[in-house]
């Protein structure tokens, strides 16, 4: 159990990070701007050194800060680092969990595309199109010299939001993924039967696309997850036959 020194450090070290929070947000600074130095900050706060340096290394661990060793803290960039790095453990803390996981990750993917799929049709343009229709060629060279297609695979998807300019949705898909790749290598290998259908569907999604076609869209989606819900009901059987 925590001493109670490390409880009031602890409680110390959250409210001072939560007032170097209000601090920004009252002075209106945005990320990548300066903020005071340790020293600065201690007047302005009225507190130690110390509790400053700790409260800094907690929000720097959040990308709330960004401590540029040599050049000084920064406000930081805002990312979801923290979630990946918290999703990424409960996947793989619990052999129980971890498809569970794998899922709702892909449930979280599906529904923000299908869900966004009018706005994405209306935000792409042609420029964006070719680009993706580049993407799928290059999956398909690459299955055909037996190569791993999943990062072209991630730069269509992240491209396929990108026009609608929602800097939230976009990481959090790519929370989705880095999370997924994290836990998901224990599945059953990738077939090329499925990395055929995945292609199959990224084509059927450009397809839809270039029609303005949201309800092809939403199907090519759901299509598109299908193979990787089938890995990971298989991956569960396994687990459930080895078990009995």
């Amino acid at each position: 159990m925590p001493t109670p020194a490390a409880s009031s450090r602890r409680s110390r070290r959250h409210e001072v990070a939560e007032r170097i929070k209000r601090y920004i947000i009252d002075e209106r600074l945005r990320p990548g701007d300066l903020i005071p130095t340790e020293t600065e900050l201690c007047e302005a706060l009225g507190v130690s050194r110390s509790s400053v340096r700790e409260a800094v290394k907690t929000l720097d661990a959040l990308d709330i800060v960004e401590v540029r060793h040599g050049h000084g803290t920064y406000v930081g960039g805002l990312g979801m680092s923290a979630l990946v790095e918290g999703l990424t453990f409960r996947g793989l803390l619990s052999p129980e969990d971890d498809f569970k996981v794998l899922e709702e990750l892909i449930d979280v993917r599906e529904l923000l595309e299908r869900g966004l799929a009018r706005r994405i049709l209306d935000t792409l343009h042609a420029d964006h199109i070719d680009a993706l229709e580049q993407l799928v060629g290059e999956m398909e060279e690459g299955l055909g010299r037996g190569e791993d297609v999943a990062a072209a695979d991630r730069r269509f998807h992240a491209l396929l939001l990108e026009p609608l300019g929602n800097d939230i949705v976009s990481q959090f898909s790519t929370v989705c993924w880095e999370v997924y790749g994290v836990v998901s290598p224990h599945l059953q290998v990738i077939t090329k039967a499925d990395e055929i259908d995945t292609i199959a569907a990224h084509r059927d999604i450009i397809a839809a696309v270039r029609a303005f076609d949201p309800a092809a869209f939403d199907r090519a989606v759901e299509r598109h997850y299908l193979p990787a819900r089938r890995r990971i009901a298989a991956a569960r059987a396994a687990r459930a036959d080895r078990a009995g």
